[in-house]
């Protein structure tokens, strides 16, 4: 039983939790309306206030209606008492008694209301106060809460413009990590190629100056200003002249 009672709480709680997040986001419109609510009201007063201020006026009339008649009444028993009819004067104090009666009920009720058109109208001011009171600061709110808005939208796209801004400048520097990584391999890919062979050595020893290039005008020249049979000892004579050689030994035995 105490499990299903603490179930039956939370239930409330989430349902009381659910409710104020939805008053909560709906907190203007339940004002705006509310404010209309109250202006209905207020309109309805305004309607009973003319309601009472009529009767007020129509009791005021049949007082006025009646105090006439009283002191026609009282004319009328003074005429007939200064006559020495007295039971004429009875008679007429009779209805003058009726009439005195009446007069008395009506500034009775006369007063009464009175006094409920005061407290009408002072509860009617009081409320048109409260209400311009509440329209200001419910507009004031309004207006708070655009701003907010606005605020938060330029806030939003700040915050995506710079999100993209670190994305890109993020991929950008990929990318050039990844070219000059790619760069590296194909410098790395020459270099062995090269190195596989004797271009290297070949190319580094005639930046030494330590091998001509018998294939050069220049090499051909000196070739050809020494003995023909000479033997060869230079250093520089190496690929090309031994190539030479060979293709002249060759082709010197086929004669």
């Amino acid at each position: 039983m105490s499990i299903f009672n603490k179930i039956l709480t939370l239930f409330r709680g989430t349902a009381n939790e659910a409710g104020q997040a939805v008053v909560d986001k709906n907190a203007i419109r339940i004002l705006d309306q509310e404010l209309r609510d109250s202006a209905s009201e207020l309109t309805k007063s305004r309607g009973e206030l003319t309601k009472v201020m009529a009767q007020r006026q129509l009791a005021a009339n049949r007082g006025s209606a009646l105090l006439a008649k009283r002191r026609e009444y009282e004319g009328y028993v003074q005429g007939a008492l200064a006559k020495g009819d007295e039971d004429l004067a009875r008679e007429v104090a009779v209805k003058l008694s009726d009439v005195e009666r009446d007069l008395q009920a009506e500034a009775a009720s006369v007063q009464q209301m009175d006094a409920s058109i005061g407290s009408l109208k002072t509860a009617i001011r009081s409320t048109e106060t409260q209400l311009t009171r509440l329209k200001q600061q419910i507009d004031t709110v309004k207006a708070t809460e655009a701003v907010q808005r606005a605020q938060s939208a330029v806030s939003a796209r700040h915050s995506g413009a710079s999100s993209k801004i670190g994305t890109a400048l993020d991929s950008l520097e990929r990318i050039k990590q990844r070219q000059e990584e790619q760069g590296a391999r194909f410098e790395a890919a020459q270099q062995l190629e090269h190195e596989a062979g004797d271009g290297d050595l070949q190319s580094r020893l005639a930046s030494a100056g330590l091998v001509k290039d018998a294939s050069n005008v220049d090499g051909i020249l000196e070739r050809l200003r020494g003995p023909r049979n000479a033997v060869l000892v230079d250093a520089t004579d190496t690929a090309e002249r031994q190539k030479l050689l060979a293709a002249e030994s060759l082709f010197g035995e086929r004669k």
